[in-house]
């Protein structure tokens, strides 16, 4: 049996319990907790099945347990004795009675194929890995680079929204006065690094694939348009687009 076989094998199982779990608690955000966590399991998975157990891969591992499980332990203190969010609640409103179908196939299985597109550059470095190089200190530079930007875009945001005078107002301060999206950037970002990191190894280029993959994903579907669309029309938000870069973050305009 091919060992990308069974990790797919692996993954779908994976992605079940947790529909298994958004059906038992009635909540479909369930999905955003298992996001990094699969990560973390598909990145170990395929290091023991494929086991050249290089340096490189066990920080490219590493670096994705730190941030899989952070951004995990983030939603879900964000989540904690709220709501579920108003994107899942909207879905299941116009699924009706194939609420759980529809869920399972475009929720959880479509997040596990996407989710193993993008930890293909990880994959690739389980498999087949060299030993470390200048091009792995360029690639985890950039990772440190796009991780830095998602934990302190999220830390401040946070920290904004904790603050009741804060309530309705919109974050431009921080990391935010340079950019809308500092934590989208930084997401990019970081899967950029693990690109880079992953050149190392003879199978590495192919792994383009998911940087790409997480890319298109946050500046054209599910991330930017998502959150831009839900400001967009309110005074104070269409003057902080015309001073702040959406994405890349830049000196603010006058």
């Amino acid at each position: 049996m091919s060992t990308y076989f069974l990790l797919l094998v692996l993954l779908f199982f994976y992605m079940t319990t947790w529909f298994i779990l958004s059906v038992i608690k009635q909540r479909n955000d369930v999905a955003d907790i298992a996001w990094g966590l699969g990560f973390v399991a598909l990145a170990w998975a395929s290091y023991f099945a494929f086991g050249t157990f290089s340096t490189t891969a066990l920080l490219v591992n590493g670096l994705i347990t730190v941030w899989g499980v952070r951004l995990a332990t983030h939603i879900a203190q964000r989540n904690r004795k709220k709501p579920e969010d108003r994107r899942y609640q909207a879905w299941k409103e116009e699924w009706g009675q194939w609420v759980y179908p529809r869920s399972f196939l475009q929720v959880f299985m479509l997040q596990g194929a996407l989710l193993f597109l993008i930890a293909l550059p990880t994959l690739s470095v389980n498999q087949a890995s060299s030993d470390f190089s200048l091009l792995q200190f360029l690639g985890l530079g950039i990772w440190l680079i796009g991780f830095f930007f998602e934990v302190v875009g999220d830390w401040q945001l946070k920290k904004f929204i904790a603050e009741p005078k804060n309530k309705g107002k919109i974050m431009q301060s921080g990391l935010w006065k340079y950019t809308r999206h500092p934590n989208y950037f930084g997401e990019v970002t970081l899967w950029w690094g693990i690109f880079v990191l992953a050149l190392g190894s003879p199978l590495g280029w192919w792994g383009i694939i998911g940087p790409i993959t997480i890319t298109v994903l946050i500046l054209f579907v599910s991330g930017v348009p998502l959150l831009e669309k839900k400001y967009a029309g309110r005074e104070d938000f269409e003057v902080y687009k015309q001073k702040t870069s959406v994405f890349l973050p830049l000196p603010p305009r006058q």
